[in-house]
């Protein structure tokens, strides 16, 4: 510690910085939708919600926990402005009210940027200290999500299944629907219930379903309930049809599988190669405590410093373009 003296922060925000952003763009699917397709998705995700005979902010998700708080406390969870962070909690699984999220946020934020000032007396250690511990929760919130929906994803071919039988049995889309919401393991068991809840409560099928598709922003599932939609409006076998879309689903999650070994080898010499520089600094300053503070304690020093983050950051920037293959 003595060694980096005040740069100490700028290590700690060189590591984080790597870590979080190879975290980010290297560690979920290679698989996956690009940006491009994922604002198409959203516009046509808002499509379909306008489209619906409910307000697409209806979900007896959000009432099973809305009910548990005091009246002043359901007034500030309701408010429109926490509207999108509601949709995100939601998304998650979690039943946390959005107002606690940004109190906790903002708690943990104050114990950051307390902890940074009694590390490093410099103004500027609780700004940086302050923001990391504010993005936490967040990064939580979006941690859960992204792996909440990876599963239901990986379900869905089940599911599908258990609807195909239910058809060809005879019974009707809406028993489908609660074979599956009895059926199946969770998570995808939890949505589907909501969503039987919803039709059998009086609610409109379409507006249900694209209840299911605002808490499960999917293209899979955007899929599903087209197919579903379409037959329920012009006719025909449904159960074909999503026979069809069930070996689709399973040749995607293949060809997942197949790029995801193919890119193993690039995306394990991504993290080599930005953790190298970080774990060198920490083993010098043990072997040769007096090499180091030429680095640290001189001004050009910083700015070397400043552009090895620089280039970390392109560097992994880059290798995500690489490994990112768009289908």
């Amino acid at each position: 510690m003595e060694v980096l003296g005040d740069n100490l922060w700028i290590f700690v925000g060189l590591v984080f910085t790597a870590a979080f952003l190879l975290s980010q763009g290297l560690v979920v699917p290679v698989f996956g939708e690009s940006r491009t397709a994922r604002k198409r998705m959203r516009r046509r995700m808002k499509s379909l919600l306008a489209d619906s005979k409910q307000p697409s902010g209806v979900s007896l998700l959000r009432d099973h926990y809305s009910h548990k708080l005091t009246p002043l406390e359901r007034r500030i969870e309701l408010l429109d402005i926490f509207e999108p962070l509601r949709n995100l909690i939601a998304q998650s699984g979690m039943q946390i009210p959005a107002y606690r999220l940004i109190l906790l946020a903002l708690l943990l934020g104050a114990i950051t940027a307390a902890i940074a000032w009694s590390l490093n007396k410099a103004y500027w250690a609780p700004l940086v200290g302050a923001p990391l511990g504010v993005a936490l929760p967040f990064l939580y919130i979006r941690k859960k999500r992204s792996v909440r929906i990876a599963r239901i994803e990986e379900q869905l071919p089940d599911v599908v299944d258990v609807i195909i039988r239910a058809l060809r049995a005879g019974h009707p889309f809406i028993e489908a629907i609660r074979l599956v919401s009895t059926e199946m393991p969770s998570p995808v068991k939890d949505e589907f219930r909501t969503t039987f809840n919803e039709i059998n409560y009086g609610g409109d099928v379409r507006a249900s379903l694209m209840g299911l598709l605002q808490r499960v922003p999917s293209i899979l599932i955007m899929a599903l309930i087209t197919a579903i939609l379409v037959q329920r409006e012009s006719g025909g076998n449904l159960a074909e049809v999503l026979e069809k879309i069930a070996a689709v689903i399973r040749g995607r999650f293949r060809f997942q599988r197949k790029v995801r070994t193919l890119s193993a080898e690039g995306r394990i010499s991504a993290w080599v190669l930005t953790m190298t520089p970080f774990v060198l600094f920490v083993l010098i300053s043990f072997i040769n405590p007096d090499y180091m503070p030429m680095l640290t304690e001189s001004t050009r020093g910083a700015d070397i410093v400043l552009l090895a983050l620089v280039l970390i950051v392109v560097g992994v920037i880059w290798i995500k373009k690489i490994l990112n293959i768009k289908v």
